[in-house]
C-alpha cells in the first residue's frame, strides 16, 4: 500500500529516545531512514537487559530504519555523512548545539549543497538563548521546566511524569515542524531549519499550569491526580481499590450527585460550578469516596458507564497492554528480530486510511546496512573496502 511518506529520505543522526523516536514516526510512515550511529553504537544499545549489542530500548525507538556505522570524529566520515544529506530531504540531530558545526554538518553549511535539505535539530535547550550550550536530559528538562513542581501529592518530594514526557514531547513538536517544513517546500522548493527542545517541550505541554499562573490566581503546586481547572477529575477510591472519575462539567455532575443518592449536591452554592467544585476540591472528594468507599470498583464503573459518565479503571502495564481494546487498535506489534528472536513493541497511536501507518522491520543490528546505504550513494566496493579498513565505518 502507499505510505504517506514514501520517497523520502531521511538521515537520523540521533541517539537514544527524542531523536529517535520522531525518526521512528517517519519510518512507520515510509520514509527511508538511514540511522547514523557512532563507532560504539547509539548508547541506548547498552540500556538495561542489553543482549551485546542488541537492546529493548534500542529496539523500542529504532523500527523500521537501516543502520550504518560511522566516525564523525574522521573527515572521511563527515565527508560521508555530508555527501548523504546532499542526497537527504530530511536530517535530524540532537548533539549538543554547535557540534554540528564542528562537524561541518549544521544547516547552514548543509544547505549550500543541498537548499532542500530540512534540517531539524532536537536539544536541550534550543539552539539559541543563554543556556543553549547545556545537555538535554529528560529528569533535568523535566524539574527545569516546571513539571517536577506540579507531578506527585501534595506536600511530598518532587516527583517526575512516570513517562520520558519532554523527550517524547520534543520529538513529536520536531516531527510536526518536519512535516510542515516538508508542505513548505512542496511550493517554494526551499528546506528549512528546525529547532525544538526538551524544556521548551515541558513548558508547550503546561497548558493548564501557564493558565493558572498567567491568570494570577497561583504559582501552580501538585494536586496528585486531581485537574486544576475542573473537579471532580480525579482519581477516586473505592472498596478494593481506585478508579478515575471525570464529571467535569455542570451537567455530569448532577448526573454523578444523583447516582450517588445525594442530589443535593449539586445545589450547594460550594459545589455550584467548576470554580465553586475546584475550591472545594477536597472536601468534594472525600464525600464521593465516602459513598463510593462502600463497593468495589466493577460496581461503581457498571454504574457510572450506564450514566454515561467518564471513568474508568487504572490499569498496570501488564493490565493495559493485554487489553482487548489496545491488542484490536493493533498498538502492540510483533517483529523477528535477527538475534533477540520474536519481540513486541509498541504500535502506532496514527491510523489514516489511505497511507496507513506500517511498522517496518526490526530496529538495526550495529552496522548492518553500511556497505547497502553507502552503495546507494555511490561509493564503489574500493571505497567502501577503504573506509572500512581505516576505521571510518564499521
Amino acid at each position: 500500500m502507499p505510505k504517506a511518506l514514501s520517497g523520502i529520505l531521511v538521515i537520523d543522526v540521533t541517539q537514544v529516545m527524542a531523536g529517535p523516536f520522531c525518526g521512528m514516526i517517519m519510518a512507520d510512515m515510509g520514509a527511508n531512514v538511514i540511522k547514523v550511529e557512532p563507532p560504539m553504537g547509539d548508547s541506548a544499545r547498552r540500556m538495561a537487559g542489553a543482549r551485546g549489542t542488541e537492546s529493548p530500548a534500542f529496539n523500542a525507538v529504532n523500527r523500521g530504519k537501516r543502520g550504518i556505522v560511522v566516525d564523525l570524529k574522521m573527515k572521511d566520515g563527515r565527508d560521508m555523512v555530508s555527501r548523504l544529506a546532499c542526497q537527504a530531504d530530511v536530517l535530524i540531530e540532537n548533539y549538543r548545539p554547535g557540534v554540528m558545526r564542528e562537524f561541518g554538518l549544521d544547516y547552514q553549511t548543509l544547505r549550500e549543497s543541498n537548499p532542500r535539505l530540512i534540517h531539524a535539530s532536537i536539544s536541550g535547550y534550543g539552539q539559541t538563548g543563554p543556556y543553549s550550550s547545556k545537555g538535554g536530559f529528560d529528569l533535568v528538562a523535566q524539574g527545569a521546566s516546571g513539571l517536577m513542581s506540579i507531578t506527585g501529592e501534595p506536600g511530598r518530594p518532587p516527583v517526575k511524569c512516570g513517562v520520558p514526557l519532554t523527550d517524547l514531547g520534543a520529538a513529536l513538536f520536531a516531527l510536526g515542524g518536519i512535516l510542515a517544513a516538508l508542505h513548505y517546500r512542496t511550493t517554494t522548493g526551499l528546506g528549512q531549519q528546525v529547532d525544538t527542545s526538551l524544556i521548551e517541550a515541558g513548558v508547550a505541554l503546561s497548558v493548564w499550569e501557564a493558565t493558572e499562573y498567567f491568570s494570577g490566581a497561583a504559582v501552580p503546586q501538585p494536586l496528585g491526580s486531581a485537574h486544576r481547572m475542573s473537579a471532580p477529575y480525579q482519581a477516586i477510591r473505592c472498596s478494593d481499590g481506585y478508579i478515575t472519575l471525570g464529571a467535569a462539567n455542570d451537567k455530569l455532575f448532577g448526573r454523578l450527585c444523583a447516582l450517588l443518592g445525594h442530589s443535593e449536591w449539586s445545589h450547594d452554592p460550594a459545589f455550584a460550578n467548576d470554580t465553586a467544585r475546584v475550591t472545594n476540591r477536597e472536601d468534594l472528594a472525600g464525600r464521593i469516596e465516602a459513598v463510593m468507599a462502600s463497593a468495589p470498583s466493577s460496581h461503581w464503573l457498571t454504574l457510572l458507564e450506564s450514566q454515561e459518565i467518564p471513568c474508568g479503571p487504572i490499569n498496570t502495564y501488564a493490565e493495559a497492554l493485554e487489553d482487548t481494546h489496545i491488542k484490536a487498535r493493533q498498538m502492540v506489534v510483533e517483529t523477528e528480530h535477527p538475534t533477540l528472536g520474536r519481540i513486541r513493541t509498541l504500535g502506532t497511536p496514527l491510523k489514516l486510511s489511505e497511507t496507513p501507518l506500517v511498522p517496518g522491520r526490526p530496529a538495526p543490528l550495529l552496522g548492518q546496512h553500511t556497505n547497502e546505504v553507502l552503495a546507494e550513494a555511490g561509493y564503489n566496493a574500493a571505497e567502501i573496502a577503504r573506509l572500512r579498513s581505516s576505521g571510518v565505518v564499521k
